[in-house]
């Protein structure tokens, strides 16, 4: 007797279906073993509350299996459309074409799954785990009296210990720092769920460490502070000479992922990273009020920074910004899906001969005619500059913008500027419509 063919068809989309949900499952599970026993209940007792629920609706777990074919083969199609690298992140799309968002935002229950986040990076600083295989810890305390001996359960004492750490916040809270937050490695700064604000004072400082992330902050009106002791791990303080008052300063780091933050108005860049620093993603940040941006590389003479490689991506450039998103120096930088509404002298300048890779971005042009150009070669004559490699594709120029390439232009020369596929700049206004903080609320997609 022969068999319908709907039940084969059907029989190879169970079948396709089936073995995309294993590879997701080898390609995004973790060692088993580092699973604590709470979280192994907690997972448990999800799991047998779905079954519970599905059954209470009289729902049989051998029956209907397959309720819907034409759900099933939509099923399949979506999986084999979404990428390899999207479906590793974890979530199917939720609409935002925004890879790291789409990866952890679908989950109502993000609060509980806090460090999904580390699994969720893009660009040159994907490795950057941060505190993910340490314990939480809770910031209870805004005050910073002490920068040498501080107190238990303040920003300060949870950044400098030794070990692993995702830290979060108990309530809202503006933080004063009396000097630099100088961070130690392994840690992740979350602000999700609650307001934060590092105001008024000093501000953060990664230097000479790795593997750092820092979530959803506001970081506005940093003062310069220094000449005076600070304490950097729970086993050693030393003095500090003046620090320039950056929002976030990455001084000889690697593995740094700034993401989902609102920095504006300090009183040197928002983000600078100099002296070595790389595998760096700087991503859906909000920047507004401010000059010099973003910097990265030391000096034109400084040579180590030949090896750096930074991801700025699906940020928005916006209200009250001049100059430097970002300047660049020596090395490799990947300027992909992002949003240039403002700018009052360029967008993207650079000296001693970067590697700039523009790809999908929408550069909004000031009014002022003689600003309309998104780049600027920084005291350098064009006989130094014209062999640079700079180049637009595929960006969205309006206004009048229009971007001055430069170099051999071929796919090669920005291989070590290349750090991930870049969407089309029709989708910009979508992917980079949650830049900066997010107003997450518990129980509730972020």
């Amino acid at each position: 007797m022969a068999v319908p063919k709907i039940i084969i068809s059907l029989s190879a989309l169970l079948l396709l279906l089936l073995f995309v949900g294993a590879t997701d499952i080898l390609n995004n599970s973790g060692d088993l073993s580092s699973i604590k026993s709470d979280e192994k209940a907690e997972l448990q007792n999800s799991v047998n509350s779905s079954m519970s629920a599905r059954l209470e609706d009289g729902e049989s777990l051998n029956e209907h299996a397959v309720s819907d074919p034409d759900e099933v083969a939509s099923m399949v199609d979506m999986s084999i459309r979404n990428s390899t690298e999207r479906r590793k992140l974890g979530f199917f799309s939720c609409g935002t074409g925004n890879p790291i968002d789409d990866c952890w935002r679908c989950d109502s229950n993000w609060h509980r799954n806090r460090k999904r986040l580390a699994d969720c990076g893009i660009g040159f600083g994907r490795n950057a785990i941060g505190g993910r295989d340490g314990r939480f810890y809770v910031v209870t305390d805004s005050r910073d009296d002490d920068p040498v001996n501080p107190r238990p359960g303040t920003l300060r004492h949870a950044v400098i210990q030794d070990r692993p750490l995702w830290i979060v916040f108990k309530r809202d809270m503006v933080i004063q720092l009396k000097q630099e937050l100088i961070m130690n490695s392994f840690k992740t700064i979350d602000g999700r769920g609650v307001n934060v604000h590092i105001a008024n004072g000093g501000c953060i400082t990664i230097q000479f460490v790795t593997n750092v992330i820092i979530h959803g902050l506001h970081i506005h009106d940093c003062k310069p502070t220094g000449n005076a002791m600070v304490r950097s791990s729970p086993t050693h303080f030393g003095w500090r000479t003046m620090a320039d008052g950056d929002a976030i300063s990455i001084f000889g780091s690697s593995h740094v992922w700034v993401d989902h933050n609102s920095l504006s108005n300090c009183a040197d860049g928002l983000v600078d990273a100099v002296m070595g620093s790389t595998a760096i993603t700087v991503s859906n940040n909000h920047f507004t009020h401010h000059n010099e941006v973003m910097l990265l590389g030391h000096s034109d003479s400084y040579m180590r920074d030949k090896q750096m490689q930074v991801t700025i991506a699906y940020n928005h450039f916006g209200e009250g910004l001049i100059q430097r998103m970002p300047r660049c120096r020596h090395g490799y930088f990947h300027v992909v899906n992002n949003d240039y509404t403002h700018w009052e002298m360029y967008a993207i300048g650079g000296s001693a001969s970067p590697t700039i890779n523009s790809q999908g971005n929408r550069y909004l042009a000031p009014t002022n005619p003689f600003a309309k150009e998104v780049t600027k070669r920084v005291e350098t004559p064009i006989g130094h500059w014209k062999g640079w490699n700079w180049r637009s594709e595929g960006d969205l120029l309006l206004n009048g913008a229009y971007f001055t390439p430069s170099g051999a232009g071929s796919t090669s020369s920005y291989a070590r500027a290349s750090s991930l596929g870049a969407k089309s700049s029709s989708m910009v206004g979508t992917i980079t419509s949650g830049a900066g903080v997010l107003g997450c609320r518990r129980g509730h997609q972020c």
